[in-house]
């Protein structure tokens, strides 16, 4: 008995090694299953889910062929509406723009005659500071105002207009000409100046005290507002002289010409002692054309009352 089952028992236990190797073997190869499904899921699996979207678009979207039936199959109607609400919107569009453009060109417009009014007016404002003499922006110590006078003296006689204008100057009661002084005064208007016979004379300007002289200013009226329409009676060449002491010394301080077309012209003084003067004379060797007579209508001195600091 202990013979035959030996043998029993040996096969069994065969059977038993064998039955354990194929099941290993189907649990490694299930293994195996598993981990290349779960790499080609990886690689391939979102492909597959895009493939199968596109799928599933395009069996609800319509093809090219499909939309160009459905807008042939609009109704005429339909379509003529369409074409009238859309030229309704460029027409109310076009209007706009039209209204938009129009007033542009006023704003452009307004824009450009305010440029101009204010053209005009910074040039009226110039033009009047130029007659009111606040162009020059220094003191003047030839106002009459502040005490300077004339030296009738060592100034030229005034020209008669009446005598030369008419030889029944004998029934005239009074002399329309105006006094040397008036070239003191800052009235710059047409008639308003000291006139003297011919092209040459001089005025001496006595000033309310000594001055350290930098500059002498002349000033003419524009050509736009003479009566005559030139200006052929203002000086051309002229000299000036400082004066002091008794008898009274001349000493030069320069020679220069005035040009009628700048109606207001400053002249530095060419030689500027290290002194103060208390009287200036202004000699006139020229005009600009006029045989009969000269005009002056303002002279303005310029300087210190302190001496200038040396350089």
């Amino acid at each position: 008995m202990a013979q035959d089952a030996l043998p029993n028992a040996t096969w069994i236990t065969c059977l038993a090694c064998f039955l354990r190797t194929q099941a290993h073997q189907i649990l490694f190869n299930n293994c195996r299953c598993r981990l290349l499904f779960q790499k080609l899921m990886e690689k391939t699996g979102v492909l597959i889910l895009c493939a199968f979207g596109f799928w599933i678009f395009s069996m609800h979207v319509p093809s090219k062929m499909e939309v160009w039936q459905h807008c042939k199959s609009v109704t005429p109607c339909s379509h003529s509406f369409l074409v009238r609400m859309y030229q309704e919107k460029v027409r109310h569009h076009s209007g706009e723009i039209q209204d938009l453009r129009g007033n542009m060109t006023q704003l452009i417009a307004k824009l450009q005659l305010m440029e101009a009014m204010s053209d005009e007016q910074k040039m009226a404002q110039k033009i009047m500071k130029m007659i009111q003499g606040d162009y020059i922006e220094k003191p003047d110590f030839a106002l009459k105002s502040i005490g300077a006078s004339i030296d009738f003296e060592q100034t030229s006689a005034t020209y008669n207009y009446d005598k030369a204008r008419s030889c029944w100057n004998w029934i005239r009661l009074w002399n329309y000409a105006q006094p040397p002084d008036v070239i003191l005064e800052p009235n710059v208007t047409p008639g308003n100046c000291w006139a003297f016979s011919g092209d040459r004379g001089q005025v001496t300007i006595r000033m309310a005290q000594k001055v350290y002289l930098s500059n002498l200013t002349l000033q003419h009226i524009p050509k736009t507002i003479s009566l005559s329409g030139n200006l052929d009676t203002a000086p051309k060449d002229f000299v000036i002289y400082g004066m002091e002491g008794s008898p009274k010394e001349e000493v030069f301080l320069g020679a220069f010409q005035f040009q009628p077309e700048n109606i207001i012209q400053m002249f530095p003084l060419q030689n500027q002692p290290v002194r103060a003067f208390g009287a200036v004379k202004v000699k006139i060797s020229s005009n600009w054309g006029n045989p009969r007579f000269t005009c002056l209508y303002r002279v303005r001195v310029h300087g210190s009352v302190t001496p200038p600091r040396q350089l």
